[in-house]
């Protein structure tokens, strides 16, 4: 374990808290005029999901718990038993919850490369490439004279994610996505 600061701890981060390892989910630090600032964490337990939220003055210690960041392959959707993954070096595949994968499941592509945050031969956590493209299957058609650049219009990506377009972007045009998120970044070059 490694002694690190609360304003330190990221999203993804294994800490130990109580004799427990948690998966932080998200980190939000609040600076007031005057006071204490506090980092808030928001966490999984990792032995049953059960999820929490810790407030720490930012300069708490926290213990952070070795994992190992290894690249995967995403290889398909197995249903009840979660996502399954390949180690391309040792050919080893993993199955990774539902839970585990959380709010990136949509994101997920056949053969994309996906790095699993794993402790003790079991992932914690994964991580997605920045930016994915993907295509416009339903939008509102481009209203004439709407050109500002400031106005967005919903639509609807091939993997079931609504995001906001730009009003130039039509049905069929692939974008480029964030995966955090799912805000629109640029039109795709391909």
């Amino acid at each position: 374990m490694v002694k690190v600061i609360a304003s330190d701890v990221r999203k993804g981060n294994v800490i130990e808290h109580e004799g427990q390892l948690y998966v932080v989910l998200a980190h939000e630090t609040f600076r007031p005029g005057k006071g204490t600032p506090t980092s808030t964490l928001t966490m999984r337990r990792i032995v049953d999901g059960v999820k929490t939220q810790q407030t720490y003055k930012t300069t708490d210690a926290l213990e952070k718990a070795f994992v190992e960041e290894v690249k995967h392959t995403y290889l398909y959707d197995a249903g009840d038993e979660g996502f399954v993954f390949m180690n391309p070096n040792s050919y080893e595949q993993v199955s990774v919850s539902r839970d585990t994968v959380g709010d990136s499941a949509p994101y997920l592509a056949e053969n994309m490369d996906c790095a699993l945050l794993m402790h003790d031969g079991v992932a914690l956590s994964i991580s997605l490439p920045p930016r994915v493209a993907l295509e416009i299957v339903q939008t509102e058609p481009v209203v004439k004279g709407q050109t500002a650049s400031s106005s967005y219009k919903p639509a609807m990506l091939s993997n079931g994610v609504r995001t906001m377009v730009p009003p130039h972007i039509e049905t069929g045009t692939r974008v480029v996505v964030s995966t955090d998120d799912g805000s629109y970044v640029e039109r795709a070059k391909d």
